[in-house]
């Protein structure tokens, strides 16, 4: 299984700023992203190139990796991200039944609605192809 890349501007709650920043410094797409963020001081030297909050290039990092899952894309990742998951090897790493437990109370909390929330076997898929990636 490859991991998916996609243009930088589909990370969800990414800034029409944020993205002309990342774009001008050659950041395009996820994979670029990724590259250019691999250790704590590369995130560090891009936060500071761009001026932009640590924390912020954190949350983007997250996004573009958790993306890479391949039935998870820029669709779902903001989802993972926000139901505690902030990598494909921590995603990996956790039992799918419990992940869907976690999406569907955050749905339930955030939205009131359980029947927003992927299916059982769609967060299944997501943890098979994370435990292929990682």
């Amino acid at each position: 299984m490859e991991s998916r890349y996609w243009s930088i501007d589909r990370l969800p709650g990414l800034m029409l700023r944020e993205q002309e920043l990342l774009k001008r410094n050659n950041i395009t797409d996820t994979k670029e992203l990724l590259n250019q963020t691999s250790t704590p001081n590369s995130r560090l030297a891009l936060a500071n190139q761009l001026k932009m909050n640590l924390k912020q290039i954190n949350k983007l990092v997250a996004l573009a990796d958790l993306a890479r899952l391949p039935s998870v894309g820029y669709r779902y990742c903001g989802l993972l991200l926000h139901a505690g998951m902030i990598s494909v090897t921590q995603v990996a790493q956790t039992p799918f039944h419990r992940l869907h437990r976690q999406i569907v109370r955050l749905q339930v909390a955030t939205l009131q609605r359980k029947d927003l929330s992927p299916p059982v076997e769609e967060v299944r898929r997501w943890v098979e192809e994370a435990r292929l990636l990682k």
